[in-house]
């Protein structure tokens, strides 16, 4: 692979290589989108790509041609923050067939993982804001932060990170599971047509529904983890004791509805605004065939946030109401975080 894409046998692939190669199979990039491609492999600074650098970045996932390193490449630009809302990836049936889906799920469940643990200390700032809101004295964001760390240390900052990674896989595996049979059976009787924009959207949001209704009891975990105070509990074992001791087993599903009405606004509006941004970007630029990666990814970026906003309100709602804790036959109050 690495021979084919060294156009002039030299030892090293650079910018335009990359370019030539992926035009090769249709897929047109600018000389920008290249270098920030090579940018991501190549680790001596050069703005190439020796045989070691391209050995060590696609050692876990070796590609054959040149196909699968433009999907690569497409799928994996992609930032986790821990919101698996959206409309699952597309994938042909030669790709089911070759085991390419479950390695890029895989490679896409340890992509998760890194971005989520990256991300960890501004996922806990979040949830805190959420529940303290204005009632707290913790009135800005450097406010919140200083008292974290004051509070329970540096490390407290990834509180609850350890379930928000655990949960990657089981969801991403069941989403997508059911995600192809919920597709199976829009399409009825004709299993080869291709499904309607309207058509993916409801099958996405009946399979993120599924997902989060399978994995929702760690959802709660990793809010009441993410807003405990230091020794409130020992670990996950504890905190599961703890809750099913003092609420009952239904404590899981706490902000369930609305998490399950967000599903709706987060998928619909993504799909919708990815679709529109690039079928805009097609119609100004007819003579290409595909927008590129980084097209994509700009397009992905857009929609995810637009989507976001929409459903951030029912967001709000599900947290604060995950946060509630109450003992058994005594009416909930709101627990309001580490501050209490």
């Amino acid at each position: 692979m690495f021979s084919s894409l060294d156009r002039n046998k030299d030892g090293k692939i650079d910018a335009a290589e990359i370019r030539h190669s992926l035009h090769s199979i249709g897929v047109s990039i600018s000389l920008e989108e290249a270098n920030r491609i090579l940018q991501r492999i190549d680790k001596d600074g050069t703005m190439t790509i020796n045989w070691n650098e391209w050995r060590d970045h696609f050692l876990f996932n070796p590609l054959s041609n040149m196909e699968e390193v433009a999907r690569y490449w497409k799928r994996s630009l992609m930032l986790d923050i821990g919101e698996q809302l959206t409309v699952p990836d597309e994938f042909s049936e030669e790709e089911k067939k070759s085991g390419y889906v479950w390695r890029q799920l895989m490679a896409g469940a340890v992509a998760g993982a890194v971005s989520r643990t990256g991300t960890a200390p501004l996922d806990r700032l979040k949830v805190f804001r959420q529940v303290h809101g204005s009632f707290s004295i913790k009135k800005n964001a450097l406010n919140s932060f200083q008292y974290m760390i004051k509070e329970g240390g540096p490390l407290s900052l990834w509180r609850g990170n350890g379930v928000n990674v655990l949960k990657i896989a089981p969801e991403t595996a069941i989403k997508f599971t059911a995600y192809e049979q919920i597709k199976d059976i829009i399409r009825g009787r004709d299993k080869s047509r291709n499904l309607k924009g309207y058509e993916r959207l409801v099958a996405g949001c009946l399979a993120g529904a599924t997902a989060q209704t399978a994995i929702y009891p760690m959802e709660v975990l990793k809010t009441r983890l993410t807003l405990r105070k230091t020794g409130q509990y020992s670990g996950l074992a504890d905190c599961v004791k703890q809750i099913i001791q003092r609420e009952g087993p239904t404590a899981f599903y706490k902000g369930y509805l609305p998490n399950l009405l967000s599903i709706v606004p987060y998928a619909g509006i993504d799909l919708a605004v990815y679709e529109t941004l690039k079928l805009s970007w097609l119609n100004r630029n007819t003579g290409l065939a595909d927008p590129g990666v980084m097209v994509l990814v700009g397009c992905g970026a857009v929609s995810s946030t637009c989507g976001q906003l929409a459903s951030y309100p029912l967001a709000l709602i599900r947290t604060r109401m995950q946060a509630q804790v109450s003992e058994k036959g005594v009416p909930q109050t709101l627990h309001v975080g580490v501050g209490s």
